[in-house]
């Protein structure tokens, strides 16, 4: 079964794979477009995600080898960095945190990538329109009854399309938000 799915919350990704688990479908691979391919299983497993910046080979090898070590499958992730989908048998040993620490580090990463994202879609949304706007029809806002309505509506979706960066900038700066208020708290305790 293959399925069609974006994110932009690590932890809502998370928990959608994790229900798909417990409806009997296991995760066999996720490709960078979204798209989730599950197959049917008995057993229970788990799912959990870690944001990890570039590593080496070497320091790949390591990470991959220190989970593995506790029984994880890694299912997939990009090859310079980014999310890892890791994914086991429930045995109630279902956490890849092991302390206070690897968790705050964790949130610290996905601080990092996601204001990294926010600053890349907010300067493409600032060059992008700093001069022109939204609008590019030219005298659009000159025009006169049926013939404005009719070039504003056809423009509309276009205008839609341009402000998908500031969504994007939106996106990712409340996922920065999330991650820096669960990072703050787990310095306070």
């Amino acid at each position: 079964m293959k399925k069609l799915k974006m994110f932009f919350d690590i932890e809502k990704e998370e928990q959608w794979l994790n229900v798909q688990l417990q409806k009997g479908y296991r995760c066999t691979n996720i490709s960078g477009l979204g798209i989730y391919t599950f197959e049917k299983t008995d057993k229970r497993y788990v799912m959990r995600l870690d944001y990890q910046d570039y590593l080496s080979k070497k320091r790949f090898k390591d990470y991959k080898g220190i989970y593995e070590d506790f029984g994880w499958i890694y299912i997939n992730g990009p090859w310079l960095g980014g999310i890892r989908y890791w994914q086991k048998e429930d045995d109630n040993q279902n956490e890849i945190f092991s302390d206070r620490q690897s968790k705050s580090n964790y949130y610290k990463r996905l601080m990092g990538y996601s204001s990294g994202l926010c600053i890349l879609f907010l300067s493409f949304f600032y060059s992008l329109y700093k001069d022109s706007g939204l609008y590019l029809a030219e005298g659009l806002w000159s025009m006169k009854g049926a013939l404005f309505w009719k070039a504003f509506l056809f423009e509309t979706p276009f205008a839609l399309l341009r402000s998908l960066p500031a969504l994007m900038v939106v996106l990712f700066g409340s996922s920065f938000y999330k991650a820096y208020r669960k990072y703050s708290m787990l310095k306070e305790k």
